[in-house]
């Protein structure tokens, strides 16, 4: 009968260690008008210091399939943190609830609270780019010739020229759609703020990434702040992964 003692006390450390296992993953959404490659030096950075990374190839078509694609990834991560740009901040907001998720990090990003919309948002204190247009069936682009200045103007020109050609139109009824949930409130979060933001107002980030009470930094640069500053962008990643890998 000694044995059931022994084996419960097995199973406690067991379970304790699991629960208090380093968070060794990363998942990371991509925001609209852009895609997941341009987050190649941020995650080479990662994989270099021994995280494995998945980046999640939303189609912006609806917001609920957006949603969905990120669950899937999420499903087959394990244990990670949950990285957005921009539109995705309202994405993992979503999906951030789900059990695989130990810290969402917020990359001049929406950070909204639950029944709050991108566009309601946008209009609570406007950004200083003018170029969102139509692309025609219900999506939105940038301006190719605006794209350089507004998304990227610290990217090297060829890029952002390539980014503005192959950008992705995002639905436009997206931006009317309300969270409903607000995982920032449930598990910890960070916050860059790109304090030459175009596309998000840099104090709109500011308001909530303080709303939230999200550990932030703030980096001089524009809206693709992950492209021109990879290296600290991975730091705070690898931050909040170190910190939800503590008892």
């Amino acid at each position: 009968m000694k044995t059931l003692p022994l084996a419960l006390t097995i199973l406690g450390i067991t379970l304790t260690s699991l629960a208090h296992a380093a968070v060794k993953n990363v998942v990371v959404v991509h925001g609209a008008f852009a895609d997941g490659s341009g987050w190649k030096s941020v995650a080479d950075i990662l994989e270099h210091d021994g995280y494995t990374v998945y980046v999640v190839q939303e189609p912006e078509t609806t917001f609920e399939a957006d949603v969905a694609a990120t669950r899937l990834v999420l499903d087959r991560s394990g244990p990670c943190v949950l990285v957005g740009h921009s539109y995705a901040g309202m994405i993992i907001s979503e999906a951030g609830d789900h059990p695989s998720v130990r810290s969402l990090v917020y990359v001049a990003a929406f950070e909204p609270e639950v029944g709050e919309s991108a566009g309601a948002l946008q209009s609570k204190n406007p950004p200083a780019n003018h170029s969102v247009v139509p692309a025609g069936g219900g999506f939105l682009q940038v301006k190719p010739e605006a794209f350089p200045e507004d998304f990227a103007a610290d990217v090297a020109k060829p890029v952002a020229n390539f980014m503005a050609i192959s950008q992705v139109p995002i639905s436009s009824e997206i931006f009317d759609v309300k969270v409903k949930v607000a995982a920032w409130s449930q598990k910890p979060s960070y916050a860059v703020i790109a304090r030459q933001d175009r596309m998000i107002n840099p104090d709109l980030e500011r308001f909530m990434s303080r709303r939230a009470k999200s550990e932030t930094i703030e980096i001089p640069g524009s809206h693709a702040i992950y492209l021109s500053h990879p290296k600290e962008v991975a730091s705070l990643i690898e931050k909040a992964a170190r910190a939800a890998s503590s008892p």
